[in-house]
């Protein structure tokens, strides 16, 4: 009996230490668990959806993985990859490349800018140790102002776009929305099937699975091991003879390529392309998601990614029926998920740097014993 007894709280503690080690994802299930019933939305709605956002967005946040593990934190630069694979969509877009096809040279395109974006990150976050992730945030905002100025003064004066569709009516300058209508869910439609229902964009499922199989095979060569060695210590890294600052720079630019080909795959399946707003937010979102399943600054897996999407996107499909069926006012779930992307993101990097603050106070206090022990 006693013996039972030992085993339940044994399972007991355990699932309690695992609730309390990913609260952030539990936090999201108890919410949309709540918030499902609430909303009335049948579940082959909820799972279509899912399967066209996790489509939509994979790709990008899987762009996250790489300075993780160099110890890089979350790249907020992001944002520079998705501002290079905007560039390229306006480019194709120009020259009427439509179809599969134009979704595969904005890719082509998009990888100088992101390559040169992504040094000059790079560069600057080696200068900023320690504090990569507010530097990248702030990088993002530089880099958007000239993206606005290439955008809205360079393009169809310096820069040549012959389309007038594209183009403002003073003549240069991209338009606020630029149509991708005719390669809208051109990867989604390619090899789609249905199933009790729900469509599944295939193409676009096997082009994020190969991304992870990459990402498994990366971190298992020498580059990848080193990355890791970097994100673990640096001063021991660079003792072991690795070259830390050509290491943390190649882990952005790969981050911040990948980006690009994220933005791209996330607009073809918009079909329009807000010209300067659709890059603003998506750094964000895609953190917040990446945080939801339980990635942390220093620790994240494939498995975060496409757990955080779903948990995320539920959400903010759930939110605005819900908080309509609560309250009668739908605008109060739009603000409560907005509320919650940022909030997430603060509530993880506050417990992160509790954690950290508790294990570096627990190992003083090992020392110090020990210490104690040896005199």
């Amino acid at each position: 009996m006693s013996q039972n007894n030992n085993k339940q709280t044994s399972a007991a503690g355990k699932v309690f230490g695992f609730v309390r080690s990913n609260p952030v994802p539990f936090m999201f299930i108890l919410i949309c668990a709540v918030c499902i019933p609430i909303s009335g939305f049948s579940p082959a709605y909820l799972l279509n959806e899912i399967v066209t956002r996790m489509g939509r967005n994979v790709f990008l946040i899987l762009s996250l993985l790489i300075p993780i593990m160099a110890g890089m934190g979350l790249n907020f630069g992001m944002t520079l990859g998705a501002m290079a694979g905007e560039i390229a969509l306006i480019f194709v877009t120009d020259w009427q490349i439509w179809g599969i096809p134009g979704v595969v040279l904005a890719m082509i395109i998009s990888i100088p800018f992101s390559i040169g974006l992504g040094l000059l990150c790079g560069k600057i976050l080696n200068m900023a140790k320690g504090r990569e992730m507010v530097t990248s945030y702030i990088i993002s905002y530089f880099i958007n102002g000239l993206y606005q100025l290439v955008v809205l003064y360079m393009m169809g004066s310096i820069i040549p776009i012959s389309h007038s569709a594209i183009r403002l009516p003073r003549g240069y300058g991209i338009r606020n929305t630029v149509s991708l209508l005719s390669m809208r869910q051109s990867l989604d439609n390619a090899l789609a099937i249905r199933v009790g229902g729900v469509r599944i964009p295939m193409l676009t499922f096997i082009i994020i699975a190969v991304m992870c199989l990459v990402i498994v095979w990366f971190r298992r060569t020498k580059l990848g091991q080193d990355m890791r060695a970097v994100g673990q210590d640096m001063e021991v890294a660079r003792d072991a003879g690795i070259n830390v600052e050509r290491t943390r720079i190649i882990s952005i630019v790969i981050s911040t390529v990948l980006a690009g080909f994220g933005m791209v795959i996330y607009l073809q399946n918009m079909g329009n392309m807000p010209t300067y707003s659709a890059h603003s937010q998506i750094g964000m979102f895609c953190i917040a998601a990446l945080l939801v399943g339980g990635a942390s600054v220093d620790r994240a897996s494939i498995g975060n990614v496409f757990l955080g999407v779903v948990l995320f996107h539920l959400m903010f499909i759930l939110a605005p029926s819900a908080g309509a069926k609560i309250t009668g006012d739908t605008m109060i779930g739009e603000y409560f998920r907005v509320f919650v992307s940022y909030g997430v993101i603060t509530v993880a990097l506050v417990m992160y740097e509790t954690k950290k603050r508790r294990a570096k106070a627990s190992m003083g206090a090992i020392l110090e014993a020990a210490q104690v022990k040896g005199e």
